[in-house]
């Protein structure tokens, strides 16, 4: 049995997220805090089935598609929690390489890994520089500086896991972090599968929680300095082909992009 998730109120995100490192947001909260309509987000969906392959796979597997885009976001306001969105500046950077420290990613870490561009339906879709926007700001309220205070570096991941194996990863590096401030894994959708199980973990002891992200376009929020995290691996649930768990992870860091030195 699944276990379903916590579920933050929208009211108390800010404070769930300072207090625990972590908040789970259902489709609608995260929908109110962008200050979109529903239909929106779900509209994107179909952009996950032209994901091409990851061709970066160091356990040999084909398991895993996806795309990568960079942005600098600039809120300029701190925003409602519900039913507005933050005013804010979203620029697009040169497509770039997307890189991590062998700290953080044991198994990918320390090599540029180019994957294809995100798609323009994206990119030039008013609602993406709304969410952006709505989550700088958050990330802002979490490390206790004004949301217009600096830069957010933004990059974005959109995932589509398959049983193409007959087992998926969707973190094959294990629980980890990701050298970030915030980071935002949100569930596009499950279709044929079972497992892909989330897991939070304090960085610094043994508490933790694991549930189920179900509900398309629902949300997990985590301190990245905080917690580590991961997901358990997916098969397929009957026989039928084509079983996957589509995400988009979004992280914002201060300062600058993460490169080689």
């Amino acid at each position: 049995m699944s276990l379903p998730p916590p579920l933050t109120a929208l009211s108390d995100l800010d404070a769930q997220l300072a207090g625990s490192g972590y908040a789970v947001l259902d489709a609608d909260a995260l929908a109110r805090l962008a200050g979109v309509a529903a239909p929106a987000l779900a509209a994107w969906a179909p952009l996950w089935d032209a994901l091409p392959p990851d061709r970066f796979l160091r356990d040999g597997g084909r398991y895993r598609r996806r795309r990568h885009g960079c942005f600098v976001v600039r809120p300029l306001g701190a925003g409602p929690h519900a039913d507005g969105a933050v005013e804010g500046l979203v620029q697009p950077v040169p497509h770039r390489a997307h890189w991590q420290p062998v700290e953080y990613n044991a198994l990918h870490g320390g090599i540029e890994r180019w994957f294809e561009p995100l798609p323009a339906a994206l990119v030039d879709d008013p609602a993406w520089g709304r969410l952006l926007c709505a989550l700088a700001a958050r990330a802002a309220a979490l490390r206790g500086v004004p949301p217009e205070a600096e830069p957010w570096y933004v990059e974005a991941h959109p995932f589509r896991i398959d049983t193409t194996d007959g087992i998926g990863r969707p973190t094959p590096e294990g629980a980890h972090r990701d050298g970030v401030d915030l980071v935002v894994v949100i569930l596009v959708a499950r279709s044929g599968i079972k497992g892909g199980e989330t897991r939070v973990f304090d960085a610094r002891g043994p508490q933790g929680l694991r549930f189920t992200l179900a509900q398309p376009w629902s949300a997990l929020l985590l301190d990245d300095e905080r917690v580590i995290h991961e997901s358990t691996p997916i098969q397929p649930a009957d026989a039928a082909p084509g079983g996957h768990r589509d995400t988009l992870v979004l992280t914002f860091r201060r300062g600058g992009f993460q490169g080689p030195a």
